[in-house]
């Protein structure tokens, strides 16, 4: 590897004498132990590489530079560098003779063989600027002799292209990654044998089917094996999703690998897994998050500078390589303010590295758990975590839940929210859902403010799983337990928010279920009674449409419906909330037949209910302006209670 710094310090020693540092593992025995390290290119090798290449973009041009002995060919590793060089080098002639050069062979040393050999290729040698100015007049001199060609293929860093014009004066040629939909196909037309398969898959791909499969900055390597796998399809009859599924299932187990013995490495793959397709900067603060938390050293990968060169330390693993080893890309989101975004190359790898973690790095599971009760404070890395620490459960067949305890009472403000997310998405999980069920019921009667904050934030309709009977139930058995301290203003506000979302997201049914459950709080003493008072009115005043459809079609939701206005009417402290919403329902009334008529029935569903709260909307319409809504029902409405009051008895 060759790190271009000037005036710069690596690893804490200035670079002197030059401006570059060389890291490389030296030959076996120092200089000249042992022949020449290098071998022929195989031949079937060769031809295969020709027959599925994709000319990636500049080829023709590159092809002009290829008149001079030695070319230097710089681009990304992993990108199909040495597949194009290797189409260079073969470029006129029908079956080539081709060497590749290990890369550790010292080219001031090299001398190609006198004849027989078209062309030679080697990959990132340890210092190709170690080559002065004889030594390159003598290299170009016997591979001229030679008849031959030499490509120097180099992994691209800042300034080095610079650089090698600069002290080689050779030709540079920067290689730009094919198009991987192009390569897919070139690799699939080629190896797969079965003609329906073949045809059926680049149909898929001209129609954009597979464009998950085969997004833009594929590297060429994944482009192939996909192509691989969908050739294997046509015996075993895999459909798109389940290719998709092997692929990342290949690539979630490579990854782990690549990233156990790095803990910098593991720390940006299990952040990628959970906050994957999120803002950049909330990948790269979580992997430090955990990093710490590891107890090693954070090295957060390095980006360019303004001038071109790395940002930090040299010696600090690039962004970019950081995301090439664990096969993720950076997106670039378009519009004003917005910023980038990182996620793995396919998307389903976040799902599989995790499970891998989880299953086969059980002593990371504690570790996992402390990092993410603090996942920031947007809603969507707070619903990630959760549903990361609910895979942990799922995966552990809810052995992992003993630990939710630790998640939950954390210092952490969404701390209980994480774990709801967890406790509410593995309830309909066979194994862990029992152990979340237990949970609920225990935490519910906890003393502890944070336990009884999870169940409440669990109770919500988009927090997991839980059926409409389980949340209120559980939500009722919060209310019994609070106690009137200061811990319990918390909680009584997350109940409140979760029965008004309970019911704006619910349908018809899980709206009737939340209100025959509510009707029956109001014969409770206590909060149950008070906090149904409280919501009820700004139910009311959601989805007009929706209560004048069930006042007029069924019985029992008119019949809930009336006797929770009458109850939040009667209550001093809501009453005022509770005219003003039935006002609205006047006054969306007007003009629409249908609503009018539920109106009505309504009001004389609450005359027949005869309870005073009514009767005192009654009376404050009637000392209105004329121009309240709904005055003349409301007039309709007093003659006919009055008219049903009973005569005094006398004696």
């Amino acid at each position: 590897m060759v790190v271009v710094a000037p005036n710069s310090t690596v690893n804490t020693g200035m670079v002197t004498g030059d401006q570059r540092q060389i890291v490389s593992a030296g030959s076996e025995g120092g200089p000249g132990a042992g022949p020449t390290r290098q071998g022929p290119v195989r031949a079937a090798y060769l031809k295969t590489a020709r027959r599925r290449f994709v000319p990636p973009p500049g080829f023709e041009g590159a092809r002009a530079a290829l008149d001079a002995p030695v070319t230097v060919l710089v681009g990304e590793p992993g990108s199909g560098r040495e597949t194009h060089a290797l189409n260079l080098l073969a470029q006129g002639s029908e079956n080539p003779v081709l060497v590749q050069i290990d890369g550790g062979v010292h080219l001031t040393r090299w001398k190609p063989r006198a004849r027989g050999v078209h062309g030679y290729l080697v990959m990132e040698p340890p210092d190709p600027l170690a080559l002065r100015a004889w030594d390159l007049s003598r290299l170009e001199a016997s591979l001229a002799e030679a008849g031959a060609r030499l490509i120097i293929v180099l992994a691209d860093a800042p300034a080095l292209v610079g650089a090698v014009e600069d002290h080689l004066g050779v030709p540079v040629l920067r290689h730009h990654p094919p198009d991987p939909q192009k390569v897919f196909a070139a690799h699939l037309s080629d190896g797969c044998s079965c003609d329906e398969t073949r045809a059926q898959w680049l149909s898929a791909l001209r129609s954009g089917r597979l464009d998950e499969l085969l997004p833009g900055g594929l590297p060429p390597r994944h482009a192939a094996h996909a192509a691989r796998v969908v050739a294997q399809s046509s015996v075993t009859g895999d459909s798109e999703a389940e290719v998709m599924h092997r692929l990342a299932r290949a690539e979630g187990a490579q990854i782990v690998a690549r990233a156990q013995a790095d803990p910098s490495l593991l720390s940006y793959l299990l952040s990628i897994s959970v906050y994957g397709g999120l803002d950049r900067s909330v990948v790269t603060e979580q992997a430090g998050n955990l990093l710490r938390l590891m107890g090693a050293t954070e090295e957060e990968p390095v980006g360019p500078s303004p001038h071109g060169h790395p940002a930090g330390d040299a010696g600090r693993r690039p962004w970019s390589e950081t995301l090439r080893m664990l096969g993720a890309h950076r997106t670039q989101c378009a519009g004003e303010g917005a910023t980038d975004t990182v996620s793995f190359l396919w998307p389903a790898v976040s799902e599989v590295a995790w499970e891998v973690i989880c299953r086969d790095h059980t002593d990371l599971l504690p570790l996992l758990h402390t990092w993410l009760a603090a996942p920031g404070n947007e809603a969507d890395q707070i619903e990630r975590a959760g549903r990361a620490v609910a895979t942990m459960a799922v995966v552990t067949g809810g052995r992992s839940m003993e630990l939710l305890h630790g998640l939950a009472t954390a210092p952490s403000s969404q701390a209980p929210q994480v774990a709801a997310w967890c406790l509410g998405t593995v309830a309909q999980n066979s194994a862990a859902a029992k152990v979340a069920a237990a949970q609920l019921e225990q935490w519910s009667g906890s003393a502890e403010a944070s336990l009884r904050n999870a169940v409440a934030y669990t109770c919500r309709a988009d927090c997991g799983r839980l059926t409409d009977e389980a949340a209120l139930r559980l939500l009722q058995r919060l209310m019994e337990t609070l106690s009137g301290d200061t811990d319990d203003l918390s909680v009584v506000d997350i109940i409140t928010t979760a029965l008004m979302q309970r019911f704006e997201a619910g349908d018809s049914s899980s709206r009737a279920t939340v209100l025959r459950r509510m009707r029956d709080w109001t014969q409770c003493d206590g909060v149950p009674d008070l906090l149904t008072a409280l919501t009820f009115p700004v139910m009311a005043s959601m989805d007009l449409a929706w209560w004048s459809d069930q006042i007029l079609a069924d019985a029992e939701p008119a019949s809930c419906t009336v006797e929770l206005i009458g109850h939040a009417l009667n209550e001093s402290t809501t009453f005022a909330v509770m005219r003003d919403a039935l006002l609205v329902w006047c006054s969306e009334a007007g003009g629409a037949e249908h609503r009018t008529e539920a109106l009505s029935e309504l009001l004389a569903g609450l005359v027949a209910a005869r309870q005073p709260g009514f009767l005192r909307w009654l009376l404050a319409v009637e000392r209105g302006p004329d121009t309240l809504p709904g005055k003349e029902k409301a007039a309709e409405a007093l003659v006919a209670w009055r008219n049903n009051t009973p005569a005094p008895q006398t004696d």
